[in-house]
Parts: C-alpha cells; structure tokens; sequence
C-alpha cells in the first residue's frame, strides 16, 4: 500500500513475551475477559505484570491490551535491503528513550468499550472488505479494528491512558537493534508469518502469526491492517538528521497525510517490510464541518492502529 495511500468478549490466547534479539515468542494467557461494562476512568494506570526488561509484559486495565517494554536505546532505522524506496533513506542512527508498545492491534472489542464509555464515535463504517457485518458483530470481536480516522486512533489511545506511536517507535519495536528486514529477520514472508498478498483476502484475528513476531515479542506488524502513528508524513523527513526521539516532521498549513506502517492483507512482501512508510490523508481537527472529508480525512477497511505509552 505504498503512499496510498456490544459485544464484549474472551481475548483469544495468543503468543507472545520474549526477551530482546531472535528468541521466539513463548505462548502466554492473555486476560480471560474484558473489563466489566463499567466504563472505565479516563487516563487508567496500566497493572505492571512483569518487570522491565526488553520484551518483558504489563496489562491495561482499560481494554486488556498486553503491552511490550522496548528499551531505552539506539537502533538503525530506513530501509537497507534491496527493495529500498527513496523515502526510506538514508538509513540513520536513532535513540530512543524506553517505551511501551502495544503487542496486538486494537480489536473491535476494545475500541467498543471506549464506544460504550462515550468516549469514543464507532467507526466510520461497521464492515470490513468483505464482510457486511463486523465491528457489530461479536464473531469478530479479537480482530482488528478498522475504518477509523487518525483522530478517532489518537482519541482511543487517549482514552487508554496510551499514546499514538511516533514512527520511529513503530520502528524499534518491529526491528530491535539489529538490521532485519521483517520482524522476525531477513526470511522472506510466507503465510505462516502474517497476513498479507490476498493469502486470506481481509482481517484476520489479532495476534494469529506468532511466528511473524518481532524481537520484543510484538505481533501483527506486518500485514493484516497498516496501522496510525503519530507523524505526519515527510518523504525527506530522514534527511533531516534528527536523531533523538524524533516527533516527525511539524504541521503545515492545509496538509495533514501522516505516516502508516506494517502493511496490509493486501500487500505484496516489499511493502510489509518493516522500513516501508506510506502516506495517507489525516483527520483536521480545526475543520469547520465535523462530518467533513476535511475534517475526517481518509479511513479504510485497511487501516487500523495500535498504542504506545511512556
């Protein structure tokens, strides 16, 4: 996809925690149920259920998201295989400070308790590409959400006591420290390390490719749906030199695209690998209309997020 650019149930048990470099992830329970239907308080402190070492896992207490301890540190980031695209260049040094990454991308059932607590609109659309019946319908609770703006991601992960990655958090986390190509090395992708090339055709449930995992344990983070980050998009933005926890590039007068990362169900390999950046229109907040393209911007069976927190 280059530049193009209730119902509460059990989380599926999905594989996860493992510590930093190539080990591979070990299967581990996710929560058995999502919170009450209580809505929970704004800005939840997340339960710490394992300590800080790389890879190593907390909860939220929001939504059930099990979430990945990325190190303080320094790793390279751009694109330095042979399929490398120009907004990916040049490759270049970036530290880091120590955060936290969601391991899975946000579920239609999580993104529906922050429906249900008022805090959140539901999607721009309750289908996915090929089903008629999805984010309303409980059969696809632990798949990923889909159809949300840019606004509608930054707001539920406000509302989670998380943040929007930056991309260059996105990075770390699918990469490690090393130069890989894809998250789980330099192996060409095959069906049995993500959801991507029409193999399945739409979503598939979160956290399904535990062989696909990152090296701090993350899933998801190529294919299935090309997920939100924080920056807006700047092809020249590397160029720049930035290189301690990079904010992207600043706004500019009448152009919000921002950067989404990871890749689709859609994608071919060389647009799942991890340095793959593209560029889809933003939401404007300062639009007049609320229900304007302007003030939406683009959504897509294709695009849905994750979180990050401090």
């Amino acid at each position: 996809m280059k530049k193009l650019l209730p119902l509460f149930a059990a989380l599926v048990i999905v594989l996860s925690a493992c510590q930093a470099g190539n080990a591979q992830p070990t299967a581990i329970p996710l929560p058995t149920a999502f919170p009450s239907n209580t809505p929970p308080a704004l800005n939840p402190t997340a339960e710490v259920v394992s300590g800080g070492e790389a890879g190593s896992e907390r909860v939220s207490a929001a939504d059930g998201m099990p979430q990945a301890y990325i190190p303080e540190g320094t790793f390279r980031m751009g694109g330095m295989d042979e399929d490398v695209q120009r907004d990916e260049e040049p490759p270049h040094n970036v530290t880091l400070k120590a955060f936290w990454m969601d391991k899975l991308e946000v579920t239609n059932g999580m993104y529906a308790l922050c429906v249900q607590s008022g805090a959140c609109e539901p999607p721009q659309a309750f289908k996915s590409q090929t089903r008629d019946s999805y984010f309303n319908n409980a059969e696809f609770n632990n798949y990923p959400v889909v159809y949300v703006t840019w606004l509608q991601a930054k707001t539920y992960c406000e509302w989670a006591g998380r943040r929007l990655p930056t991309e260059a958090e996105w990075e770390r986390a699918a990469r490690g420290d090393d130069f890989r190509t894809y998250p789980w090395g330099d192996e060409r992708p095959d069906s049995s390390r993500g959801n991507f090339n029409y193999f399945v055709g739409d979503t598939t449930p979160v956290g399904n490719f535990p062989a696909g995992a990152s090296p701090y344990g993350v899933l998801d983070m190529a294919g299935n749906v090309a997920e939100w980050v924080a920056d807006y998009y700047d092809a020249d933005y590397y160029a720049q030199g930035v290189t301690m926890n990079p904010p992207g590039p600043g706004e500019r007068s009448a152009y919000f695209n921002r950067v989404v990362r990871g890749g689709t169900f859609q994608d071919a390999f060389r647009d799942i690998r991890l340095a793959n950046r593209a560029s889809v229109r933003g939401s404007n907040p300062n639009a007049d209309d609320p229900y304007s393209a302007d003030y939406l911007g683009e959504f897509s069976p294709k695009i849905g997020f994750r979180c990050a927190s401090d």
